[in-house]
């Protein structure tokens, strides 16, 4: 397995395209504008600095990752000759859905389909395809040259041998795989979005503001990072559409997205990627928290 596609050039897109380059995988990265296609190689030419800087790796291995890289801008071109496709597409069923059915219109039979989903159901998705055991869950943690897991699920009719060779696959790319099985959330984010939204709930009820919540649980909790800042750096949309998976597949109001959430979504207050969520990260403020708009 040489030739790895990644379709989507966003934060999980670029991130995977950069690990499989990294390690020598001949990558074709797909998505459906050049100009996402450049921010997404500028963005992995800035982490591979960094990585020099660091002294991680030569510049010499870094024109070496960048090379390994073509970029497409349609699938029926960018998939050609591919042994493993990596779906990492904005976390919606009926896009992932579409994507499958063009996947299984234009690549071989032999060729493994991944999804970097990270709640959406593997057998759903493997539904759209003609021979669903080929159809299996690749999900990395951000940011993915640096984070270690990678949470392989197993839809209901994936092969033995498919995961088989996804986990020794994962394992060349350094990562530690581990295996789960499909349901909502699967394991990562069915305990951590509960707890996230409990954060967040905590702070609509008044209990604490958003430095103290945060404080209490990395000082309180030995968390790297609190629960609130952690779901801006995610991303608060993402953060709701997950909840959502959840709340509609098991049914059970625990997992309904806090309003406060919900108000923020549409406000457009997505947390790092638009500059404002919990915590403000435009240059002038660098991270501070927004305390005001959260006050009873």
């Amino acid at each position: 397995m040489k030739n790895i596609a990644v379709i989507g050039a966003g934060t999980m897109g670029n991130g995977i395209a950069h690990t499989f380059a990294q390690f020598g995988y001949k990558v074709h990265l797909i998505d459906i504008s050049k100009e996402s296609l450049q921010k997404g190689l500028d963005t992995i030419t800035k982490n591979l600095d960094r990585m020099v800087a660091k002294e991680k790796i030569s510049e010499a291995d870094k024109k070496e990752t960048l090379a390994n890289i073509k970029t497409f801008i349609d699938i029926p071109s960018g998939v050609k000759n591919v042994d493993l496709i990596v779906e990492a597409a904005t976390e919606n069923v009926n896009l992932k859905l579409k994507i499958f059915e063009q996947l299984d219109n234009n690549c071989g039979k032999d060729v493994i389909l991944a999804s970097n989903t990270s709640s959406i159901s593997i057998t759903q998705i493997a539904a759209a395809v003609s021979n669903p055991e080929r159809v299996i869950g690749m999900h990395f943690m951000n940011p993915v040259p640096v984070m270690k897991l990678v949470e392989i699920i197993r839809g209901y009719n994936t092969s033995d041998k498919v995961t088989n060779t996804i986990m020794k696959l994962s394992e060349k790319l350094n990562k530690v795989p581990v295996e789960v099985n499909d349901y909502p959330g699967f394991v990562a984010n069915r305990i951590l979005m509960p707890m996230i939204n409990e954060a967040i709930e905590t702070l609509y009820n008044g209990v604490a503001g958003v430095y103290e919540i945060d404080t209490v649980m990395k000082l309180g909790m030995a968390h790297p990072m609190g629960p609130l800042q952690l779901a801006d750096f995610i991303g608060l949309d993402v953060c709701h559409s997950i909840l959502e998976v959840m709340y509609n597949g098991f049914k059970n109001p625990k997992y309904a997205p806090c309003p406060l959430l919900t108000n923020m979504v549409r406000a457009g207050k997505l947390g790092v990627k638009s500059g404002e969520g919990f915590y403000d990260y435009s240059e002038n403020r660098k991270a501070e928290v927004i305390a005001a708009q959260f006050k009873k």
